[in-house]
């Protein structure tokens, strides 16, 4: 067990996660009618790979991998595909995604498992389980698991880092995979340990989760798991960032624009861990997922697991929210999460939590910056985000470029502290989006 990590910057938002962190996960029963969304990933989106009025099982691919960053999508109920077509998305815009009415027979295909044989497997054929199993990032980011297991050749990792920190306020979904699933995730550990050749494999936990520390050092005392470690980080928002993480256990510093393989170091999600663990072992594909819902809205605050493609309603119909009380719903935490237009948009691979609020503030403020350099103290990127502001406002995209905007991670630090109440964040988001559209204008000329 080490002592507490951290790392220079960040701020302490209220933890709110009291209301669900001592509640064990409940299964929610799959919804009459799913939409799985072919693109739930970065990268490419799925190639569909079935038709309006087709059979389907659970665990069916209903999307291929549309190139290498990609990941395949899978049928979480078995029924009828009855539509396929533009469907809301929890990311706020129209993607093509796939209907399926509900026979509500659980019938599933037949699950191909690599089993207790994965330690003499080569590391090759576990990544093509992973990538076969559609895994992404859960942790929010949805990064194709098997990208990040397969760094190139002159990329060699020495650590591996599970993120269990769960920084976000409000969410409980990870705390309660710790504990309900520990050994579970351990393996996955293990197991993604094998696939990358690291040395040394850390299990990453804020101090606000003692029984989660608990849990994991009771089993890394016995043999079996004696390789792995447990960091107790302290409490701090955004300590789940993986740069931030691989500062504060490693000290290692990820280059501005680079990639934590560049420091030796995969950074994967506790969901994630589970994830993989239950596609080598048993064969299941990524066809559901913890989910936190939770809120000043919400009655019964509850840790569900959800299928894919279920209705964020589904989920507020069973926890009790409050729609009428309720000013804003968000997927995700308030610190990064992202305000929902259409409650049916469904549950996808990243969705990590439901927050149902019944307060609101304007989304723009007219404040002038009193230049008080608070931003600049919690960036945890070490950026200026008042100056880059108002680089992006007067339209010097490139001036912003030279001051490292492509480098935010978006976390909403500086806003947060911000006495002048400027939105910052919408102008990195800004800034980040002219600049990729100028790329693409270019390489398109």
């Amino acid at each position: 067990m080490f002592g507490k990590f951290s790392f220079k910057g960040g701020v302490h938002p209220p933890h709110n996660k009291n209301a669900t962190s001592g509640l064990p996960i409940e299964t929610l029963p799959p919804p009459p009618r799913v939409v799985i969304p072919l693109s739930q990933h970065i990268g490419a989106p799925a190639q569909v790979a079935v038709k309006r009025g087709d059979p389907v099982k659970i665990g069916q691919v209903l999307g291929e991998s549309g190139g290498f960053v990609s990941a395949p999508v899978h049928a979480s109920v078995s029924g009828k595909v009855s539509s396929l077509g533009e469907f809301p998305h929890p990311l706020g815009r129209q993607v093509l995604a796939v209907e399926i009415e509900n026979d509500g027979k659980d019938e599933t295909v037949e699950f191909k498992a690599v089993g207790p044989s994965w330690r003499e497997t080569a590391p090759g054929d576990l990544i093509k389980t992973v990538q076969s199993a559609g895994i992404v990032g859960m942790g929010g980011a949805s990064f194709p698991t098997h990208v990040k297991l397969s760094p190139p050749g002159n990329k060699k990792i020495d650590t591996v880092i599970i993120n269990g920190a769960e920084c976000e306020p409000y969410l409980t979904a990870d705390h309660r995979l710790l504990l309900e699933k520990t050994p579970e995730i351990l393996t996955g550990a293990f197991i993604l340990k094998k696939i990358l050749g690291a040395q040394k494999v850390f299990i990453a936990i804020e101090d606000n989760k003692p029984d989660a520390i608990a849990a994991v050092a009771k089993l890394i005392a016995d043999p079996q798991f004696s390789e792995l470690q447990c960091a107790r980080l302290r409490t701090k928002y955004p300590q789940g960032g993986e740069k931030q993480l691989i500062n504060a256990i490693t000290g290692r510093q990820v280059p501005s624009g680079g990639l934590p393989m560049d420091v030796g170091c995969v950074v994967q999600n506790a969901g994630t861990a589970y994830a993989v663990w239950d596609a080598v072992i048993n064969g299941t594909p990524l066809y559901q997922r913890v989910v936190t819902v939770t809120g000043p809205c919400v009655a019964s605050p509850k840790n569900l697991l959800v299928r894919i493609g279920t209705p964020v309603s589904a989920l507020l119909a069973c926890c009790g929210a409050d729609m009428e009380k309720a000013k804003k719903v968000v997927s995700g935490g308030p610190m990064m999460g992202l305000a929902q237009s259409d409650i049916e948009a469904p549950v996808i691979k990243s969705t990590s939590g439901i927050l149902v609020l019944d307060k609101t503030m304007p989304a723009i403020q007219a404040n002038d910056c009193i230049r008080c350099g608070s931003c600049v103290k919690a960036c945890p990127i070490h950026l200026v985000p008042s100056h880059i502001a108002k680089l992006v406002d007067c339209g010097k995209d490139d001036l912003a470029a030279q001051w490292d905007v492509l480098d935010c991670m978006e976390c909403g630090s500086c806003a947060y502290v911000c006495p002048a109440r400027i939105n910052l964040v919408h102008f990195m988001k800004l800034g980040k989006f002219r600049l990729a559209a100028q790329k693409a204008a270019q390489k398109k000329n």
